[in-house]
């Protein structure tokens, strides 16, 4: 009888040695640290090797020299996404660290994937969860106590920037890192249903301790946006209310204050939900307040990520219903807007549990500043602006066709599992061409790039010649959408708007000014339409009608010694 004892206690310490070996750094520390990156990528290898339900994949390379690392949960032991899918499973990706300073994911993930590893949570038979530990690899390593000297914790982080200084969270479209093409890579293989950010907000100081930017309703569209919108965020809102946290749209306010209200944030696609709505994720970003102590803001993300998951549960069919009619109407769907505007004329209220503000001399200048009086709260309803109006509606092709110079595109469109075929041989097809007649270029850089806007283009139908190799991109697909927000030149994030095809942008070819004025001469006797229209010109616009290269520059345009690629766009409608 005393053997068995002895053996039970040793059992019991052995158990206790091993509950206490997965303690986390942000536990021993009474949640004043948070993990580097060696520590969390060793974390959860002990997890995978200790729980056979965990699977730690690697999946592409950043641009820090690491991989990215991918920690699937399933309870099942399946850890193939087709199969899954098959299996009626919904998928929830969860992104942490893009910006490694915002920490509170990384520890809460951690602790939760634990914590239903050893019985403690309960994941939901139909749920699998795909976490990625650490996203921003180099800016994770780039770490000291002095990053985001707003923010109330832990002592030290990581920084925005990545192994190229690049805001990750500006690059999911563009993918000038080698992090977001592995994300892609990630994302087109786990297709999830639900898809998590994990951030910490800047600005004004209030009450809350959580706030959420979910994709915006009506950008998402159709039935999916609805169920957002009607179902999916005010049960989050309850769910979180339950658990005692008081859960307010993400705070985008446009006066000095937030008192006034705020315009709900339209995410485009350099973002990461943006990116995840163009292939029909609920997609949401997540975002603990500044100010508040690190143990509440990981404890707050720990509470909405289980609320995230029982509602995906709970409603596991409709969410699968609503994705797979979405997926097969952008099939057929005949028209896409590539902008939206804030409808100012409709609003709701939400209950803001804000700090009155004021104004005191400011002990730098001297002048007046803003402060939050902390010993003034107050709650108030407040509008917010989250409805939002279709423009720039283009009607889609039979097909996109991208000749293969244009690799650095076609590589993109690969990545995010686009179905395309290549010429089997030199072919003249008529297709629907643009023609670049406007764009505003800023004159500083923006993420690498001096992002194009207000693009103009003029249309026409013309018979090009296509080699045997180039791409031809069928608009059938689930990636319709992705396809007319990259490829159409005057939507926002598009490829051309992110200066993938700028060499089209300056002339290859020209002329001689002595020679040519023969040569347009000889043009304008042989061709009167053209004449009339350089006198049209001339009387309307007395700037035009003083410039002799002006003129003569109008005529080679209009001449067939004009280079044809110049302010051509690279990518051909296929229209019937």
């Amino acid at each position: 009888m005393r053997t068995f004892r002895s053996l039970l206690l040793l059992s019991c310490f052995a158990l206790s040695a091993q509950a206490q070996d997965l303690t986390t750094k942000y536990e021993r520390t009474n949640a004043r640290e948070t993990v580097t990156y060696p520590e969390c990528i060793t974390y959860y290898k002990q997890l995978a090797a200790r729980y056979p339900q965990l699977q730690l994949l690697e999946v592409g390379q950043t641009d820090a020299g690491y991989p990215l690392h991918l920690a699937v949960l399933s309870m099942d032991k399946d850890f193939n996404f087709k199969s899954l899918h098959r299996k009626n499973k919904r998928i929830i990706l969860i992104n942490n660290g893009i910006h490694p300073g915002e920490p509170d994911g990384i520890d809460a993930s951690m602790l939760l994937l634990r914590d239903i590893l050893q019985g403690k949570k309960k994941l939901p038979a139909n749920i699998v969860l795909a976490v990625i530990p650490v996203y921003n690899i180099g800016g994770a390593l780039n770490r000291n106590a002095f990053y985001r000297v707003d923010q109330n914790g832990p002592e030290e982080f990581g920084s925005r920037g990545n192994g190229q200084n690049l805001d990750l969270n500006r690059d999911f479209i563009k993918a000038d890192s080698r992090n977001a093409r592995a994300f892609q890579q990630i994302y087109q293989m786990t297709d999830p249903d639900v898809f998590i950010d994990n951030h910490v907000s800047n600005g004004a100081d209030y009450q809350h301790i959580m706030t959420l930017l979910s994709t915006q309703h009506n950008k998402l569209g159709g039935v999916m946006g609805a169920f957002l919108h009607d179902t999916f965020e005010p049960a989050l809102y309850k769910k979180m209310k339950d658990k005692g946290y008081d859960l307010i749209p993400y705070v985008n306010h446009f006066g000095s204050t937030p008192d006034s209200g705020w315009v709900a944030y339209a995410d485009g696609p350099r973002y990461s939900s943006g990116y995840t709505t163009l292939f029909h994720t609920f997609g949401f970003v997540p975002e603990t307040h500044m100010l508040k102590p690190y143990k509440q803001r990981v404890e707050a993300t720990y509470a909405l990520m289980e609320c995230f998951i029982s509602f995906t549960s709970e409603h596991s069919d409709r969410i699968r219903q609503l994705r797979e009619q979405t997926k097969n109407a952008v099939k057929t769907q005949q028209q896409f807007p590539l902008a939206w505007e804030p409808d100012k004329s409709r609003h709701q209220f939400f209950t803001f549990k804000g700090y009155t503000a004021g104004r005191k001399p400011s002990e730098i200048s001297g002048l007046p500043r803003l402060y939050y009086d902390r010993n003034k709260p107050y709650e108030r309803q407040v509008k917010i602006y989250n409805y939002y109006k279709e423009s720039n509606i283009v009607r889609k092709p039979e097909a996109y066709i991208v000749p293969q110079g244009w690799w650095a595109v076609t590589e993109l469109l690969q990545n995010n599992n686009v179905q395309m075929r290549r010429l089997p041989r030199d072919t003249t097809i008529e297709v629907e061409t643009y023609k670049i007649e406007d764009y505003k270029t800023p004159q500083l850089p923006y993420e690498k790039h001096y992002i194009h806007s207000g693009v103009k283009v003029s249309t026409s139908r013309q018979k090009i010649k296509f080699l045997k190799g180039d791409y031809y991109i069928p608009m059938n697909q689930v990636a319709n959408r992705f396809l007319m927000e990259t490829l159409e030149p005057t939507a926002g994030d598009s490829f051309f708007a992110w200066n993938f095809f700028d060499a089209i942008l300056g002339q290859k070819e020209g002329y001689s000014t002595y020679v040519f004025e023969d040569t347009a001469a000889e043009f304008l006797r042989n061709h009167p339409e053209v004449k009339k229209e350089l006198e049209r010109r001339r009387a309307e616009d007395s700037a035009f009608a003083a410039s002799a290269q002006a003129q003569l520059n109008f005529v080679y345009r209009s001449s067939p010694w004009n280079e044809p690629g110049y302010m051509r766009y690279p990518v051909f409608r296929v229209v019937r």
